[in-house]
């Protein structure tokens, strides 16, 4: 049976690793259970949109994965299409879940935001598998950037993991530094998979796929603004505590370069058919293994490594 709705509470109410520069108000209780914070998710509280700007669009993910898997066997250099696909339903999916428990307290915070990161890393791989499947410069096919590009991304996204993970250690004592390590895990990953993306628009803006892979370059940029300037709700701390605050924007963001990725990639995969020596069905999906096998390792460390946080200190009156 699902326990009552909770009592949403104030900054100063709440232990400071919880709490979000300029939001003032809306929190969760901190070691929530279980059923509260799935009731949460019909409750407005500075979460809300949060969860929903990735759920909602995991689902419509999810459901064009479907429809794909059923055309498999007719397509045989789908696979890294279908694996590329299958990352970007992950991610929302993966981030929505940590955004509903983020409100149980201890190790139980912590690990769900690592599978956030986690799942994140293996976008940044299933991207990097599409790019180099459909999306590589036609002169760079068969080069050594070209060679060892998969690879290179398999590494960027099992380091991704582990450093994003690792910033759970830093928040409490190092918030500054947690964060910076953080923005690097997955900015980094981005700019290595996008080399290819980068330099077909630095030669041409002839090909139809171009202005899509622009926007998605542009949505990526917006998604680390918001990111890493807290803006709006720092210009106003307590106006945007519920609806318009940066973490907001940065999933929305996130999620429509997601959008602009996904057709930019399709529309290469249809127009660049038979131009590319397509990787075999266990070069893709063993790729996406190990990545996954990789960080489920991290994880698995990290779940043994993560301590409970510490009881909110009772402030003096």
């Amino acid at each position: 049976m699902l326990s009552p709705k909770p009592r949403l509470l104030r900054a100063h109410q709440v232990p400071e690793s919880y709490r979000e520069l300029g939001i003032l108000s809306g929190y969760r209780p901190p070691r929530s259970s279980a059923s509260q914070c799935l009731l949460s998710l019909f409750g407005m509280n500075n979460e809300t949109l949060n969860i929903w700007t990735h759920l909602v669009p995991a689902g419509y993910f999810l459901w064009l994965l479907l429809a794909r898997l059923r055309d498999f066997g007719a397509d045989a250099g789908a696979g890294p299409f279908l694996a590329y696909l299958g990352t970007c339903a992950l991610y929302p999916l993966a981030s929505g879940a940590a955004h509903t428990f983020g409100a149980m307290g201890g190790r139980g915070r912590h690990r769900a935001y690592c599978c956030d990161y986690a799942a994140l890393s293996l976008y940044s791989l299933g991207s990097a598998l599409a790019y180099s499947a459909y999306v590589f410069p036609l002169e760079w096919l068969g080069s050594t950037f070209h060679d060892f590009y998969v690879p290179m991304a398999v590494f960027n996204s099992v380091l991704s993991t582990g450093l994003s993970c690792y910033s759970r250690f830093l928040e409490a004592e190092r918030p500054c530094l947690s964060k910076a390590s953080r923005t690097l895990a997955f900015v980094y990953p981005y700019i290595f998979d996008s080399i290819p993306v980068f330099y077909r628009l630095s030669r041409s803006r002839s090909e139809r796929s171009l202005a899509l892979h622009s926007r998605h370059s542009l949505c990526a940029l917006l998604t680390l603004l918001s990111f890493t300037s807290r803006l709006p709700e720092r210009l106003a701390p307590g106006c945007f505590d519920l609806i318009g605050h940066s973490h907001q924007l940065f999933h929305v963001c996130g999620i429509l370069g997601t959008l602009f990725q996904l057709e930019a990639v399709s529309m290469d995969m249809e127009e660049r058919q038979g131009l590319f020596p397509l990787p075999s069905s266990l070069e893709t999906f063993g790729s996406l293994g190990m990545g996954a096998a990789s960080s489920l390792a991290i994880l698995g460390i990290c779940f043994l490594s993560l301590r409970s946080e510490p009881l909110p200190r009772e402030k003096s009156h």
